[in-house]
């Protein structure tokens, strides 16, 4: 082989490597699709801040023991672990990610995290990889399929849009607050915000919007054929709507500051001189006390009820779903890392 063949096949090899490690990058970096009909976390955890999040036998969720800090467990409480130090709340998952809003930093995060600032981000479900996708300050956020709907607060106000997990394709949607948070069959759910407070239906394929039911609601939280909500006109009283029978049930005439609702059992915040955490089944019946006393921030997963005292940023409390005793969640505690 002579010199200038050497030199041409050092070329090709060259070539051919540098065409090779630029395909290996093109196809690490490149964002996973989620399977069809992702949703990224129940209307009740993100309307209570979202800070539990349950997905393919995990369960994830900001550790206030922690300065907020994203852990992971198994549904069961075991094997609670931290996945990295980001303040986060408004968590979601699908696919091979995680989303959450994140309001700061609790330590020194590890090379390639985000630190100290706000902003919407993806990660693996390990914790790791964290992408930034948006700086704005995000109200409420939902994961329909592939997509990420944030109602967003800017200066000149609201803000609603829709971003691809792989943040492109940003789409302005409307100046209205849209709450996303309650979301099925790739179709939001949420109350009017403006004019009134029907019932509204967006439908994420071509983004279609139709009036579902002209009642006076707010915090709308579907569950089979019941559209569970606060009754803005009744002094917040905690109601059940039937979509096919075009029928309402009154579940309490408690004033109600906050609900969630889960495996045939709702609990919520009765608010007054004498306010309680009170758990009830979902058709209002077999109501008792868990706690005395103002609690917010109602989480659940298939398991647990998760709720936090509305004085202490802190403590996370607990209940088995149905149970009447609660106790203080001290596993996440014992499970921050020692320094």
């Amino acid at each position: 082989m002579s010199t200038k063949q050497k030199r041409i096949l050092i070329g090709i090899i060259a070539a051919l490597a540098l065409i090779t490690a630029m395909v290996v990058m093109i196809l690490f970096n490149r964002v996973a699709m989620n399977p069809e009909g992702t949703i990224g976390n129940t209307a009740g955890n993100l309307n209570n801040s979202g800070l539990f999040c349950e997905y393919n036998g995990n369960v994830y969720f900001s550790n206030t023991f922690d300065g907020g800090s994203l852990y992971a467990m198994s549904t069961a409480e075991t094997d609670i672990r931290r996945l990295n130090t980001l303040q986060v709340q408004n968590i979601l998952a699908g696919g091979k990610y995680l989303y959450y809003f994140q309001t700061g930093s609790t330590s020194t995060t590890g090379f390639g995290q985000v630190q100290g600032m706000k902003s919407f981000d993806r990660c693996d479900l390990n914790g790791k990889g964290t992408t930034a996708l948006t700086k704005d300050v995000v109200v409420a956020g939902q994961l329909v399929d592939n997509y990420l709907y944030l109602l967003t607060s800017t200066n000149a106000g609201p803000s609603f849009y829709k971003v691809k997990i792989d943040n492109t394709d940003k789409t302005a949607l409307t100046s209205t607050a849209i709450n996303p948070a309650c979301a099925q069959d790739g179709i939001i759910y949420y109350n009017g915000t403006e004019t009134d407070h029907y019932l509204y239906a967006l439908n994420t394929d071509g983004d279609t919007v139709s009036e579902v039911w002209a009642g006076n609601l707010w915090y709308p939280v579907l569950s089979g054929d019941y559209v569970y909500y606060m009754d803005v006109a009744n002094n917040y009283r905690l109601c059940r709507y039937s979509l096919s029978q075009n029928v309402v049930e009154v579940l309490t005439n408690d004033r109600v500051d906050c609900f969630n609702v889960g495996n045939g059992f709702i609990y919520y915040q009765k608010n007054g001189n004498a306010p309680q955490l009170i758990c009830m089944r979902t058709d209002g019946t077999n109501a008792f006390v868990l706690a005395e006393g103002n609690y917010t921030d109602i989480n659940m997963t298939s398991q647990y009820v998760y709720f936090r005292a509305f004085d202490d940023e802190i403590t996370i409390y607990h209940s088995s779903i149905g149970s009447n005793t609660y106790t203080s969640f001290t596993a996440a505690f014992d499970a921050i890392p020692v320094k």
